[in-house]
């Protein structure tokens, strides 16, 4: 399912891209601005197996990004910035926030290098476990499990299955059996718990990941003290909040803001929803943010900024800068709002 979609994706923006239908829509669904979804930057490995690449770009990815917004007029600014303009109805240049998800020590290693060069701003929203090394970055654990083996022996609800993982086609299939199936368990400590035991039986230490691939709170108060960088709360355990207790939900958004004020000394005034779609994040975790006080938040909604998202500042849509997409002919489809138009059939909002 996950292939096929990424397919029709593909093919939608091909047809725009040779077609140059996006220029025609942009005028119309182009919005005022725009928030860019990312999560890693690194070097592209090769592997043919890289069941989580939609989340990498490479570096010369986003300087090509940069380059594009830069030809095209359109502002970087920082998330406060976004946010003074959408309440201000300051609209006479569109204007674009570059997000970063999650805490990885690649956006210190690669992505601030590339954003010096255009001396462009950059958000980074901290799950506060992933600093404190903690955390549980699952779906790298599950890659790295399907990666090593040819078979996969699991119980999925009251059934065990074997799964087949002997070529690239079958592990391909295998995680997204397995990442479906997680993502529909009721919490996140049942998917952790599910993970960290199937990591156990191949021999894989996935307490170990988040220490490997996140940003330490020391190493972050570095990061934060660089002009370009602003750091925003990502909840304290990277879970759905739709799958928790209100009780819960409003405890996992309010200690990973003051956990990161605490260590960094400044405030945190804007949030991302983890995983970020509507079974993730929708009108009771919107009024939540509102209640706790953040300026903005953002989900992984597909879609532009319109000035009517001044009355929905905790309920922003994002750009994704997709891994699977990385080539340069695509950022003018997804700048000019042809694309997610479409996908939101024509609506303007979608906040509920």
């Amino acid at each position: 399912m996950k292939q096929l979609r990424s397919t029709i994706i593909q093919t939608g923006l091909d047809a725009m891209s040779l077609t140059g239908a996006h220029r025609l829509l942009r005028p119309m669904f182009g919005g005022v601005g725009l928030i860019l979804m990312l999560h890693r930057i690194c070097p592209a490995t090769g592997a043919d197996f890289q069941p989580n690449r939609h989340l990498e770009i490479t570096p010369d990815f986003l300087r090509i990004a940069l380059e594009h917004l830069r030809v095209q007029g359109i502002d970087i600014v920082t998330m406060d910035e976004a946010c003074r303009r959408l309440c201000g109805r300051d609209f006479s240049r569109r204007f674009a926030c570059f997000t970063f998800d999650d805490g990885y020590r690649d956006n210190r290693d690669y992505a601030l290098p590339v954003m010096r060069e255009f001396g462009a701003p950059l958000m980074v929203y901290v799950a506060s476990d992933f600093a404190q090394g903690t955390g549980r970055l699952w779906w790298v654990a599950l890659e790295r499990v399907v990666a090593k083996v040819t078979a996969i022996e699991i119980k999925i609800g009251r059934e065990q299955a074997h799964i087949d993982a002997s070529t690239t086609q079958h592990k391909q299939a295998a995680f997204a059996q397995i990442h479906d199936w997680l993502r529909r368990l009721p919490t996140d400590h049942d998917v952790q718990d599910e993970v960290s035991a199937l990591a156990r039986r191949y021999g894989i230490d996935d307490s170990a990941i988040v220490r490997e691939l996140c940003l330490s709170w020391d190493e972050l108060k570095t990061f934060a003290s660089d002009p370009l960088v602003t750091i925003g709360a990502h909840t304290v355990s990277h879970c759905n909040l739709a799958h928790e207790s209100p009780e819960v939900a409003n405890q996992q958004m309010r200690l990973s803001r003051e956990r990161i004020e605490a260590t960094l000394g400044r405030k945190v005034r804007h949030f991302a929803y983890p995983y970020g779609d509507k079974s993730a994040a929708a009108g009771r975790e919107f009024a939540m943010a509102t209640s706790l006080g953040f300026d903005t938040a953002v989900t992984t909604r597909p879609g532009m900024l319109f000035a009517e998202h001044a009355d929905h500042l905790t309920a922003l849509p994002r750009i994704s800068l997709n891994g699977n997409y990385q080539t340069g002919r695509f950022l003018p489809v997804l700048t000019s709002g042809a694309a997610t138009a479409m996908w939101n059939g024509f609506r303007r909002i979608d906040a509920a």
